[in-house]
């Protein structure tokens, strides 16, 4: 009789446990529920999209030029034609062509120069965290240093020692935004670092790299996903307001501060020329914003306390 109980308890914990949805169910039930996760989500997956397939998505080159069709207003104005949807620039090519093509670059340079930043920040702030010392007080007088600088005014210098470009551009925006990183991957480390793990780790002899690699860096990760995804919206601005005062990525390469820079002049007479590019990067920072969000909640170990 014990032996059939005990049966049908099993049967009815593997039935509950069944039933329990799997990690990606529950990823994707939690961010269903959260209003701002899902747009968030759904604006920067249709921007990725736009930036993948532009060719394909793209009604005209983005750099052809035609002055038969100069300053040609949005189609729902009068004069404006369904061929140029945003109507065209002081060139005559078609705004919504050099939108899609924009994305290409703000998303690149975004992703590259915080995995530059993430990089350097994370190393430092490992090896900060858990040496201490004078280690520790060297590297965070360096980030005193960084933070002192006016972070727009340390881009031009370097942009005008080293020209502008996309290398150029990725290289100055990782190596000046990289103390984020560092400070706050070392005061994760701090606490971390006194878990009975580390401290069992140490007593059989473990090394540090694996100790600060294998032990360490998998529990402060998900600090740096958060970090990372709200960094890359703030680099495409500044990536935008370099390329609005020339020291960005250079013409015949599309880019949406690029497109703000050349509409600035036309905005009185010609709005929409300078207009969609700002709306373009203020949805996708948004977008980015709103999923970053999300990301804090689900990550946060005391979200998924309550949760549970």
């Amino acid at each position: 009789m014990s032996v059939s109980i005990e049966a049908q308890s099993g049967q009815v914990g593997a039935a509950s446990a069944s039933k329990r949805p799997g990690k990606a169910a529950r990823i994707v039930r939690s961010l269903l529920k959260s209003k701002t996760g899902t747009i968030g989500f759904i604006i920067v997956v249709a921007v990725v999209f736009m930036a993948v397939f532009a060719s394909a998505v793209a009604l005209h080159d983005p750099a052809k030029t035609n002055a038969a069709k100069r300053l040609v207003p949005p189609m729902w104005m009068a004069k404006g034609t369904a061929d140029h949807p945003l109507g065209t620039d002081n060139l005559g090519r078609d705004v919504l062509s050099r939108i899609i093509y924009g994305s290409q670059i703000s998303l690149l340079v975004g992703v590259c120069a915080v995995a530059v930043a993430g990089t350097i920040g994370v190393i430092l702030g490992l090896v900060s965290g858990y040496y201490g010392g004078w280690t520790d007080r060297i590297i965070m007088r360096i980030v005193d240093a960084f933070l002192a600088i006016p972070n727009i005014l340390f881009m031009l210098v370097i942009l005008a020692v080293l020209g502008p470009g996309l290398f150029s551009l990725i290289f100055v925006l990782g190596v000046t935004n990289w103390v984020k990183y560092a400070r706050i991957i070392r005061g994760e480390v701090l606490s971390v670092k006194e878990r009975d793990y580390v401290r069992a780790a140490r007593a059989v002899g473990s090394r540090d790299v694996r100790i600060i690699f294998k032990h360490i860096l998998p529990n402060v990760v998900s600090s740096f996903i958060v970090v990372s995804t709200l960094s890359i919206a703030t680099t495409i601005i500044l990536e935008a307001s370099l390329s609005f005062l020339g020291l960005g990525i250079q013409p015949p390469t599309v880019t949406w501060g690029g497109m703000l820079s050349d509409g600035r002049q036309y905005l009185a007479t010609s709005w929409w020329v300078a207009t969609f590019p700002g709306i373009a990067i203020t949805i996708t920072v948004l977008g980015i914003i709103f999923l970053g969000d999300w990301l804090r909640d689900i990550l946060d170990p005391r979200m998924k306390t309550k949760e549970s």
